[in-house]
This record gives C-alpha cells, structure tokens and sequence, in this order.
C-alpha cells in the first residue's frame, strides 16, 4: 500500500521508534498503521492481534490486553480516543486536500492525464474527471459531473448531470472548548457495473475505507450517500433520501423519497423503507418500515 505519510511514535509513546504510515479501519487492519478504539468497539480489540507496529488511540477506562503489548503497538490511553486520532493529522499538519492536477481539454470536458477511459465512453462538456478516475466500457458523464480523487467506475454506469463524486464527507469532532476538529479523508468510492446516479446527487469518498455502491444499484437525483456507506446490488433510493456515514443497505432493497438513514445502521436484504422514514435503528431482512422513527 501506498506511504501516505511518516510519523514515528515516539512522539506520542517515548519507549518506542517506529513510523506509522496510513490511517487503518477495524474492519481492515494492518501493520504501521495509525488507529483508534472506542468504548463502543472495545470487544472488537482482537483485531490487532492481526497486525503489528501500529498507534492505537485506546479508552482509558480499559486496561490493554497482554496479548495486544506483545504485538509491539504504541498505545495511547485517552478519555475519546476518535477525537485524539482527529487531532493527530491536526498535530502532524495532515489534511490530503487533492492537489491541483494537469488535465487535457477533450470536448470542452477536463479530464486528468492519468485517468482511465474504457471504451465508447460518452462525457459531456462542463465534467471534470480527476487523475485517479478509472471509468469502464460503455459508460456515460453527464454535463457538470465532478469526479474527485481515488475513483473507480465499472461498465454501463450512468451518471447524470451536476453530480459529485468523491467529495468529502463530515467526520468532525470537537475538543474540550468545542473548538471542531476534522479528520482528512484518505478513501476512495468504488461504483461497480450498470450502475445509474441520478442528477445533482452526491456520493462521498470513504473517511478510510471505500465508499461502495454495487451492481445494479439506482439512485435517483438529489440523494446524499456519506462516507464509508455500502449500498448492495440491485437497491433502488429514491430522490431527497440521505444514507449517513458507515450505513449499510442490503441487496434488493427498496428506500422511498425523503427518507433518512442514520449512520452505522445496517438495512437488511429485500427491505422496504418507507416515504420520509427517519431510521435509528438496524432494519431486518425483508422488513417494511415507516415514520419516525422508522418503526
């Protein structure tokens, strides 16, 4: 994996000297990463037992298993452990705000010198295509589409006009004064094949993992899908509804107009979210829900 940047720990966790390169996820974890465990996650602390030489932001409230030292991690004890890993790229002056790119002018649209075209792909004035953009086969850029950073796109997906790939989502805490401070956002968006995004909508990179909308997948204009959200195949969201970070919709399901997912809520397979829902909760498997909150 590619060195996003070099921060030894020894900064942070004197005893040691080793350098962290990346931010890591506890659904993907690995070596010289820099991560963090919450309260709500403390059962999950086996997964760094599968890696090594990482900076772990740690709950104070538990004591590190014995297991995890042998590991060599450095681990820093705090009362908020996300907010002590925002403040880290804080400290280190670690944004990953794009960097201005050279693009070649085809048809009035912009599009990065590395980036990937398939064949037959039709992209209309006005699109800006970054470098890291991969584009499948038979695929259409309506007018206005902004496609930003580590993008791949398979074959046959539409997407229309004015919208946004790639843009940044919202993961923000604040400090004891209330004073925000953001994490940068170091994933990507993978949209897979015979996709169609309707126009004016936004589909946010992943905070670290990807974003991920699978084959089949239509949604329709002005939908909102945040960071590190998974939306399976064949899933319809209708227009104005808003899936917030690290949800996850199951395969074949059905999201009505206006609807609101929360964040970290997993919806089920073949389930149907009802017009205006505000769902708070995980949504089983072939389940209808409506209202709010979504009962």
């Amino acid at each position: 994996m590619k060195k996003i940047f070099s921060i030894n720990v020894n900064r942070y966790v004197e005893e040691l000297n080793f350098d962290v390169y990346y931010p890591a996820s506890l659904d993907y974890p690995k070596d010289n990463a820099v991560t963090f465990l919450t309260v709500q996650n403390i059962d999950k602390n086996y997964i760094f037992e599968s890696c090594s030489n990482c900076l772990i932001f740690w709950p104070s409230k538990y004591k590190v298993p014995e297991s995890l030292i042998r590991k060599k991690h450095a681990f820093v004890l705090c009362p908020n452990p996300h907010l002590r890993f925002c403040q880290f790229f804080q400290e280190n002056a670690i944004d990953n705000i794009p960097v201005k790119e050279k693009y070649k002018l085809i048809e009035n649209a912009y599009i990065g010198e590395k980036a990937q075209i398939g064949k037959n792909v039709l992209i209309q004035p006005g699109a800006y295509i970054s470098n890291e953009t991969s584009i499948g086969d038979n695929s259409y850029i309506g007018c206005g589409v902004k496609i930003i950073g580590r993008t791949t796109i398979g074959e046959n997906v539409i997407i229309r006009e004015n919208s946004v790939i790639g843009a940044d989502g919202l993961t923000t805490d604040r400090d004891e004064t209330g004073k925000p401070v953001k994490m940068p956002q170091f994933g990507g968006v993978i949209i897979e094949n015979n996709v169609t995004i309707g126009a004016g909508s936004v589909i946010a990179r992943g905070a670290i993992d990807d974003t991920i909308i699978c084959s089949e997948t239509s949604i329709d204009n002005c939908v909102f899908v945040s960071h590190n959200v998974k939306v399976g195949k064949r899933v319809f969201i209708v227009g104005e509804s808003i899936l917030f970070g690290s949800s996850e919709v199951g395969n074949n399901t059905m999201i009505s107009g206006n609807s609101t997912i929360r964040n970290n809520v997993r919806i089920g397979q073949e389930a149907l979210i009802g017009m205006g829902a505000v769902v708070t909760k995980d949504v089983k498997d072939k389940s209808v829900v409506k209202g709010n909150p979504a009962k």
